[in-house]
């Protein structure tokens, strides 16, 4: 397992070089620059900016000092937050984003695994028709309409919950934005285990369980642990997207993620602030799949004796 680990991570090297190099010269193609206002800067002010960022450099020239910084942990300082580094506006956005992504996804796993188990031992059943249309529902409706109907229901007519903000992360602030962040995993998961937990149920070793009069507990659980697998298998880039947080979600309740500073970066042409943040997300999701391979590997015993 340990040679595995490590050839995983080797293997990382270069998909994270490729999301480097591709993302760096890309940004660089898109109209515009980070010093570029309405009421345009003397050229004398233009350049002096350019040296200090070093942005008055060839391309390549600029991409290879980038790499060493990045190499050393350096993400740079933050073109459109002045006195303020990439590292120092994660330092105040990641776990923003991160403890509303792990509610998200706690939230998601339960409900959605739930629902599909719920689903697929009543197939036919109103439960599964029911489950059914839930699941259609959570993915077909966006985030952008769910958040403010639950503002508007939850926060301006019944008065329950705050309709935004931060507030240090207490829990009535964290409700809506958890429940809009996961409903579209909620039912993605919900379809996937149904799916996944019918096919299971209808193979040969369950039968024969049930022709040897297992409880239905132990069936059950014997089922699941083999239905988990393409849910593990999807848990990764799933985990990825909701620890770094919904540019969406977190725009439209206020709340101080690395999102917003992403959207702010991109409307900015912020070069660093976007390249850290596509750095950070792609080392999310290789250590997130990096976890899910291993959950498989303790879920199925064939993939720990081929590995």
């Amino acid at each position: 397992m340990i040679g595995f680990v490590l050839r995983r991570l080797v293997q990382a090297i270069p998909t994270l070089f490729a999301v480097v190099t591709v993302s760096f010269f890309l940004i660089r193609l898109a109209p515009g620059g980070p010093f570029d206002l309405e009421r345009p800067l003397p050229p004398a002010a233009m350049a002096n900016l350019a040296r200090v960022y070093g942005l008055d450099q060839p391309l390549p020239v600029q991409y290879l000092r980038y790499l060493g910084a990045l190499l050393t942990g350096d993400f740079g300082p933050s073109f459109s937050f002045r006195d303020l580094t990439v590292g120092d506006l994660f330092a105040r956005g990641l776990p923003v984003s991160m403890t509303l992504g792990a509610f998200a996804l706690a939230l998601a796993l339960v409900l959605g695994i739930g629902l599909g188990a719920l689903a697929a031992f009543h197939r036919g059943a109103m439960v599964d028709r029911l489950v059914g249309l839930t699941a259609g529902l959570t993915l077909a409706v966006p985030t952008f309409v769910v958040a403010p109907l639950l503002q508007i229901v939850f926060g301006l007519t019944l008065r329950w919950l705050p309709v935004g903000s931060w507030e240090n992360g207490t829990p009535a602030n964290l409700v809506l934005p958890v429940i809009t962040l996961a409903l579209p995993q909620v039912g993605a998961l919900a379809r996937l285990t149904r799916a996944s937990l019918g096919e299971v149920l209808a193979a040969q070793p369950i039968r024969t369980q049930r022709a040897m009069g297992l409880p239905p507990h132990r069936i059950a659980r014997h089922a699941l642990r083999g239905a988990l697998l393409p849910v593990v298998a999807i848990l990764g880039p799933t985990a990825a997207a909701l620890l770094t947080g919904s540019v969406v979600v977190e725009t439209i309740f206020g709340l101080p993620g690395i999102g917003r500073y992403f959207v702010d970066g991109a409307l900015n042409r912020d070069y660093t602030l976007v390249m850290g943040t596509v750095v950070l997300v792609a080392l999310f999701v290789i250590a997130l799949n990096l976890v899910a391979d291993l959950l498989s590997a303790l879920l199925d015993p064939r993939l720990r004796a081929a590995r």
